[in-house]
């Protein structure tokens, strides 16, 4: 957390325990980072504009305790960004995951995704997860966001990436009356929508004859409507190549199927079957020529991919929310603060997918191979059967955080602070997609055309859009709800002294209550009950999408298929066709309840010492937690047959920060703590997701959790040398060691689940898919940051300066290799998911006058993503392009009130794209898979501000 005087009208409790030196101020009137009037080099910089929030997070670092950066809003509503994520992407160490949809939607610091996730101090969360969606957080309501990289033993102990804590506005922040105002227009090039962006603060206070009392009110909506359009060359399986040798029973180009295995593990000799394993971590041998026996005989194969398919994705999200706070300080040494803060999201998103099998092998004719490999570039199929799928998807979340704190002054030398707080948050969600099917004459594919993008044409591309040769066929309807809850209440306590080796003594306690459910409920037909096509539903159930990927792509432009909106609004109608149960009497079943108590403690001391004429700061402390959790389960395949399981642990946290000022202008840090991350509930939850044997394998896939999943623990280590050169610039070196045991990774097993009610694709055995702990791993790393603004520049240049990050990334973890039995055989090694070895970010920024301005450029090299289903032939980890965007923020101050803004993301238009690889095998160019456009976004804007 920044350093700043800590005004007695400071609110939030749990947000001052996380500053071990803001305990040490004085009380002062509340004033912001980067107002503060500087007496020496040591104390905070006083700039305006741009200028003042890059500097004013500049200072949080340099007078923080732990090792943490930070945003810093540099007025009211001036955060230049849609919403907290898209604002942390320009901070050291941070790595945005998600720019689909028309905006950034997920963050890794340091490479790790599990950040703990604080508002003004408090854990918050949505609905049954662990974290908050930071997304839905607008920046409109943010004052600060500190991102903490290290943590000590007050800060709660959960996140193994550490900490971002979100900080918005309390009355006392102002002087009197406020009021600030925004609006913004912002168009989506790729939806070629406008979308507003509103927000209004209005906050006063006032000396009465009970005290000082104050109340702000603050409000911000956002409506975003986008387009994200992906183009996809389906997974490798095995064909024989044109010639098949006699006794296989193959004919040319026949795709070859994976042989079953008996008891003792080995192939079980048929027809046309292979021996091979679907789901092979490195994939089949890809070297020309390379065989597999069928029939017991030694058979050339080409690795083909088995479909081309285009997905079409349409949404629409709107976020409002709010905080209240009332402030009350009836005397010089204590104050009272009540507040309400409330997240809302309302989404829907409407799927046009054409999918094409290209596995077919009738009349075949012969394929393009990649120069020296068996891997197939491009082949024309007949007789392809495929299908187009309207697939409507609605969500609604509401998350409310309701808190109470006090704070009270012991004499002058010490503070009891006390917090309680309730929260709520309930996400429900529904889904409707139905199928319409045909049989194509042909298909011709380049599964990589050029830059990673397929290219696909049927003999009649026309046929598309022709609604009377598509078939209605399946239809899928499910919905899900998951709730969760917490009270919380916090008391922390602290004592100085001025002199001596020891400076304060602070302890605290926090006591949690969470709960969480889930319910789902699923009903899928194969078919309806009286055969139709797509035409004989009518023109209102039918949508012909246009303009598909905008040119960019040698694929059809145009399909027609269900329309998503209309599934939607007659579910009834629908369902009635295929004989399913209407929403009279639908209902969904609960799988889990989760009640959970923790309890925690901590003490921790500052001491200070002088070395050489310089101080040595020392802080040390220890956290003892115990979680006390009881799991309810309902079987949905067994008739909701109920399981209970309980569990408790404890652990012992120490931590110890240590802070050196070489000299004025040279700092180094040196932190080792322990941290937690504990499982996400839906991890636990031993509940199948299950999916029919879709490409004819022979089994199905689903995932389940694992209700004995315990905690991955993290011992950490960060060594930082600083240079705060000028008073507006500052050079910041890191390192950093992550030792993590029990990572949680995935573990295939194949299970016999009778009675599972799955129609499209049916069969009663699945690759499930479990996580387990069963892997240690280690993260290291170093970041360096620069801020730098010069002052030597002639007037018309002074104000410019740069801001930049370049981090380093090195990680390892064991993943354990299984039978199909679940028995673990064999240990591999790879990189954790979603760290990219280097990534950086530069700014330029300028700021002179009534004009602000930032240039951004942002960039991540490719990473392991995710790993496939266990269904294919080609290596199973799933990989990411490199990731870039050049973003661009404008400025013009009208006046001291009235400011105009001009912001531009992703002005170059970059792509995300994935590709198969494991280890050296893979890569994007033969193992190309998808494709999906990033919108490019252009907004105007006005800001109106009275204080």
């Amino acid at each position: 957390m920044a350093i700043r005087p800590i005004a007695l009208c400071s609110a939030s409790i749990v947000a001052l325990t996380l500053s071990s030196a803001a305990f040490a101020q004085a009380d002062a009137a509340p004033q912001s980072v980067a107002q503060d009037a500087p007496a020496d080099d040591n104390a905070d910089i006083v700039v305006t504009g741009v200028r003042a929030s890059i500097v004013g997070a500049l200072n949080v670092r340099k007078q923080s305790t732990q090792i943490v950066d930070s945003i810093v809003a540099e007025d009211v509503g001036k955060l230049p960004d849609n919403n907290v994520i898209e604002a942390l992407q320009r901070v050291t160490g941070v790595q945005v995951t998600n720019r689909t949809g028309g905006e950034a939607s997920g963050i890794s610091i340091r490479g790790l995704p599990d950040a703990l996730t604080t508002l003004n101090g408090r854990n918050i969360f949505t609905a049954a997860g662990q974290s908050f969606a930071l997304q839905d957080i607008s920046a409109n309501l943010v004052k600060q966001v500190d991102v903490y990289k290290t943590r000590s033993s007050d800060q709660i102990e959960t996140g193994l990436a550490g900490q971002v804590d979100v900080q918005t506005r309390r009355p006392f922040d102002f002087d009197g009356f406020a009021i600030s105002g925004l609006a913004r227009g912002i168009y989506n090039e790729q939806a070629d929508t406008y979308n507003p962006n509103v927000a209004l603060l209005v906050s006063d206070r006032w000396e009465t004859g009970i005290g000082d009392i104050g109340i702000l009110v603050n409000g911000s909506y956002s409506r975003t409507k986008f387009r994200d359009q992906t183009v996809t060359a389906g997974a490798f399986v095995p064909f024989a190549d044109m010639n098949p040798a006699d006794g296989t029973g193959l004919t040319p180009f026949q795709r070859i199927f994976p042989a079953a295995r008996d008891n003792d593990g080995n192939f079980i000799v048929a027809p046309t079957l292979g021996e091979w394993t679907p789901g092979l971590d490195y994939g089949l041998p890809t070297a020309a020529g390379s065989t597999m026996k069928v029939n017991g005989v030694d058979t050339p194969y080409y690795l083909s991919r088995d479909a081309a398919f285009s997905s079409d994705l349409y949404g629409k999200r709107e976020r409002p929310s709010f905080n209240v706070a009332l402030q009350w300080a009836p005397n010089s040494s204590s104050v009272y603060t009540a507040e309400v803060f409330y997240s809302g999201y309302r989404g829907n998103t409407f799927n046009s997918l054409q999918f094409s099998f290209v596995d077919y092998w009738a009349n075949p004719q012969a394929p393009t191979l990649y120069d020296g490999t068996n891997i197939v570039k491009s082949r024309v199929a007949n007789d392809v059967y495929g299908f187009n799928s309207g697939d409507y998807n609605q969500s609604k979340t509401d998350s409310f955080v309701y808190a109470l704190n006090g704070k009270w002054d012991l004499g002058d030398r010490g503070k009891i602070i006390g917090d309680i707080a309730y929260q709520t948050s309930k996400v429900k969600s529904s889904f409707i997609a139905m199928r319409t099917d045909r049989v194509a004459d042909s298909i011709n594919v380049d599964f990589n055309a050029g830059g990673g993008i397929p290219s696909y044409h049927f003999s009649d591309d026309s046929l598309l859009t022709d609604p009377s040769v598509w078939n209605v066929a399946q239809l899928y309807d499910n919905a899900n709800r998951d709730e969760g809850s917490a009270i919380t209440g916090t008391l922390d306590g602290y004592y100085t002294w001025d002199e001596g080796f020891l400076r304060r003594v602070k302890a605290g306690l926090r006591i949690d209550q969470r709960k969480a459910s889930n319910y789902v409920r699923t009903q899928d037909r194969g078919a309806p009950l009286v055969g139709t096509n797509l035409a004989g539903l009518g023109e209102d159930a039918q949508f012909t999408n246009s303009d598909f990927y905008q040119g960019r792509a040698d694929v059809p432009s145009s399909w027609t298929l269900a329309n998503g909106y209309w599934l939607h609004d007659n579910a009834d109608l629908v369902r009635g066709l295929y004989g399913l149960t209407t929403s009279d009497q639908l209902s969904l079943e609960k799988t889990f309840n989760i009640d959970e108590s923790t309890i925690a403690f901590y003490v921790q001391a500052d001491g200070e010492v002088s070395i050489f004429g310089r101080p040595l700061k020392v802080e040390a402390g220890v956290r003892y937690v115990t979680v006390d959790t009881d799991y309810d389960f309902f079987d949905r395949y067994n008739n909701g047959a109920h399981t209970g399981v309980s569990s408790y642990s404890d652990k012992w946290l120490p931590s110890f920060t240590a802070s050196y000022e070489m000299t004025d202008k040279l700092r180094l840090r040196f932190n080792y703590g322990e941290t937690l991350r504990r499982p996400d509930f839906g991890s636990i939850n031993p509940n199948y997701s299950l999916t029919g044997d879709l490409t004819n394998v022979g089994y199905g896939s689903g995932s389940a959790g694992t209700a004995n999943l315990k905690p991955t623990q993290s011992k950490n280590y960060d060594l930082a040398l600083e240079w705060y050169f000028d008073r507006n610039s500052a050079i910041t070196l890191t390192g950093f060691r992550r030792e993590i045991k029990g990572l949680v990774v995935p573990l295939t097993v194949m299970e016999y689940i009778p009675n599972n009610g799955i129609e499209a694709g049916a069969t009663d055995y699945f690759a499930i898919t479990r996580p387990v702990n069963a892997s240690n791993g280690v993260l290291k790393g170093a970041e360096l940051g620069i801020t730098y603004f010069p002052n030597y520049l002639p007037s018309f240049l002074n104000g410019l300066g740069f801001v930049g990050s370049v981090t380093w990334l090195d990680s390892k973890q064991n993943i354990p290799t299984a039978d199909d039995a679940g028995n673990i055989t064999g240990q591999a090694t790879s990189s954790f998911f979603g760290v990219s070895d280097w990534s950086y970010n530069a700014t330029l920024a300028y700021d002179n006058g009534p004009i602000g301005a930032r240039l951004s450029y942002i960039w991540r090299k490719e990473f392991l993503a995710n790993n496939e289903a266990r269904l294919f032939a080609n290596p199973i980890g799933v990989w990411r392009n490199p990731e870039k965007s050049l973003d661009l923020q404008l400025t013009w101050n009208v006046n001291d009130r009235l400011g105009l803004t001009f912001d531009a993301v992703n002005l170059t238009k970059s792509k995300q794209q994935t590709y198969y690889k494991f280890d050296d095998v893979g890569g994007p160019d033969e193992f190309n898979l998808g494709t999906t456009l990033i919108a490019r976004t252009f907004a105007l804007g006005a800001r109106y501000t009275f204080k």
